[in-house]
């Protein structure tokens, strides 16, 4: 696509144009602060491959806690790098990653994230869980750009053009860093939160606006994390998105969008919820 010529104005009001096209009414609970290592788990031969997919203004060292704990807890880890450029090439490359791993795998997103493991799950009967934190559920011909509007993050992204393969160009987005901390993870303090802004990873305006196919979550159970103080996808999103799909719901009530780098638990305790759900 040829996105050269276009304003920051024109690229931004993107974020918010298009209209939800879902209802929000589902109630979740209050997340649990963490199950106790011992208890109800499946056996240690059994667990599960757990995939972790990164989304946009982050990469995967967001997960460290994450891992840190799931590996304490035997389960083998593979955090994605995820390309973020289209949906279709970036669920084709997760894809792959799953293709090369034997058995089980509960396969996990935040934010665009979410839109890649539905896509990248399609058709892949070792997925047996998907785990969407603050993520994208789309359905089939949604867009990112489309389930965010109403949130905030087009007053505080930047645009860049830049070349893609084969010519033409594309748009980077990218979240302003003295911005960062308020838009996308209040939990930490100045300081962290310009170093994680120095990491972030861009994405690209065609990843954001790529139509998904047919999701995963059709057939495959899923659980969900709603981060109710999230300014990138608004918490009603998020809450329609879990009910249509039919997922087992937390929430978070304060949460901001990256509520999980300081609260692993958060994703830990869903992990071990999916894989005690899809045991055997």
């Amino acid at each position: 696509m040829n996105t050269a010529g276009t304003s920051r104005r024109t690229v931004l009001s993107g974020l918010a144009a298009a209209g939800l096209g879902i209802v929000a009414s589902a109630a979740p609970a209050q997340a649990a602060s963490g199950t106790p290592a011992s208890q109800d788990r499946p056996a240690r031969a059994k667990r599960p491959t757990v995939v972790l997919v990164h989304g946009a203004f982050a990469d995967a060292s967001s997960w460290n806690g994450a891992v840190q704990r799931l590996q304490d807890d035997c389960y083998p880890v593979v955090a994605v790098a995820n390309p973020l450029r289209a949906l279709a090439g970036d669920a084709a490359y997760v894809a792959a990653v799953l293709a090369s791993i034997t058995g089980p795998v509960i396969l996990v997103g935040h934010s665009y994230g979410g839109a890649v493991i539905t896509n990248a799950a399609t058709g892949n009967p070792n997925v047996k869980a998907l785990v969407y934190i603050a993520a994208f559920a789309p359905d089939q011909g949604e867009t990112a750009f489309a389930l965010s509007a109403g949130g905030t993050l087009q007053d505080v992204v930047d645009s860049v053009p830049v070349p893609i393969p084969g010519g033409g160009t594309d748009v980077e987005l990218s979240i302003r860093p003295q911005e960062f901390r308020k838009a996308f993870i209040s939990e930490v303090g100045a300081a962290t939160a310009l170093a994680l802004a120095a990491t972030q990873r861009p994405v690209t305006l065609t990843a954001l606006g790529s139509p998904s196919g047919p999701p995963a979550w059709r057939n495959v159970p899923s659980w969900y994390a709603v981060f109710g103080a999230d300014k990138a996808i608004p918490p009603a999103s998020q809450r329609a998105m879990a009910r249509r799909a039919g997922s087992h719901t937390v929430e978070v009530a304060g949460g901001s969008h990256a509520y999980f780098v300081t609260h692993p638990n958060v994703v830990v305790d869903l992990v071990r919820a999916a894989a005690r759900a899809t045991a055997g």
